[in-house]
């Protein structure tokens, strides 16, 4: 179909059993996909153990993180935690990073303070130590001292992973323009978010003598699709109203009014139920869903799929909120 992208992929979480997520990847690797993401979210479902399941089932499409944190693991298990999937999967496997979010970070007692200088000397030292390189690092956050991944049985060579940052604040966004090999551009914000998270990158790209096209911008893009519209756009109502509550920044980014927000946290618990959920679903708007989301009939989606592109994203990671194959057979490309 000619309103079909060029390039997709496929965005999980936790709505799905692994087992399921596994053939869900294997499936859109059939239909052309190029990547599968895994989400790591909430205290559900860490990424890595799908990420290495997903690996070992396919041949072909490539595996990313979508995102991991840059707090809670040190960087040297970082860094072997990337080597190892690299080894399950050579030149398959994508590092998705991000600076998480309160109050999930604060409840687990991590102190998120200077995110971009975290997140600079993050990427840094991962990068180094996936070239292979012996690394001498003392920075604010990251302190190691002689250390490298120590290969005895196995591939010597540096590591082709690229590290992609899941920004979605401006400061973030011109951070990534400037360090990373791409960025994970967020869901539940409408396609006119895009132009200003272009020019943030552009501006950090700039910095470090590159161009926007140097830079990778997949987005992650919320997708309930089904023949009946009225179903599609309900499915698409139960996750915004989770995540409006719980992470204020992406409330932010999309330009929900704040009674909106207010009202569905006065509702919602934490964690929230799916009582709570659903209590609270009426009161996000309809014009809402269609503004920060794919929802609707296979043509609705493909239609709002088209305008993140139009603005800039070099390919939608769709996360699948009715039947999976069916959004898979809606973006397929083979």
């Amino acid at each position: 179909m000619s309103d079909t992208p060029t390039r997709v992929a496929l965005y999980l979480q936790d709505k799905h059993p692994i087992r399921d997520g596994m053939e869900y990847a294997r499936y859109a690797e059939a239909k052309g996909f190029e990547a599968v993401w895994q989400a790591e979210s909430r205290l559900v479902r860490d990424a890595i153990v799908p990420m290495a399941a997903y690996a070992a089932v396919t041949e072909r499409i490539k595996v990313g993180s979508g995102v991991i944190n840059n707090w809670t693991r040190n960087i040297g298990l970082l860094a072997a935690t990337f080597l190892t999937l690299d080894d399950l999967a050579p030149d398959r496997i994508i590092c998705g990073i991000g600076a998480w979010w309160d109050p999930l970070a604060r409840d687990v007692g991590i102190e998120r303070r200077k995110p971009l200088q975290a997140m600079r000397e993050t990427v840094e030292v991962l990068r180094r130590l996936l070239r292979m390189e012996n690394v001498t690092f003392h920075g604010e956050f990251h302190h190691v001292t002689g250390i490298e991944l120590d290969v005895v049985h196995g591939r010597r060579e540096p590591r082709n992973v690229p590290i992609y940052i899941g920004a979605t604040g401006p400061k973030m966004l011109e951070l990534t323009g400037e360090i990373a090999d791409g960025v994970v551009l967020n869901y539940c914000v409408p396609p006119s978010y895009n132009d200003m998270a272009l020019e943030q990158l552009e501006k950090g790209a700039r910095k470090a003598g590159r161009t926007l096209d140097d830079i990778d911008r997949p987005q992650l893009v919320v997708c309930s699709v089904h023949e009946d519209r009225e179903v599609a756009i309900q499915g698409s109502k139960e996750l915004l109203t989770q995540y409006l509550a719980q992470q204020p920044h992406i409330a932010q980014a999309s330009g929900v009014s704040q009674a909106v927000v207010d009202k569905i946290q006065s509702i919602l618990g934490w964690p929230a139920t799916k009582e709570q959920i659903h209590q609270a679903m009426q009161y996000v708007p309809d014009d809402l869903v269609e503004r920060i989301t794919a929802s609707g009939t296979p043509e609705d989606a493909r239609a709002k799929v088209q305008e993140y592109i139009d603005h800039g994203a070099t390919c939608p990671i769709l996360y699948p909120l009715g039947d999976p194959k069916l959004m898979i057979d809606t973006f397929a490309t083979r």
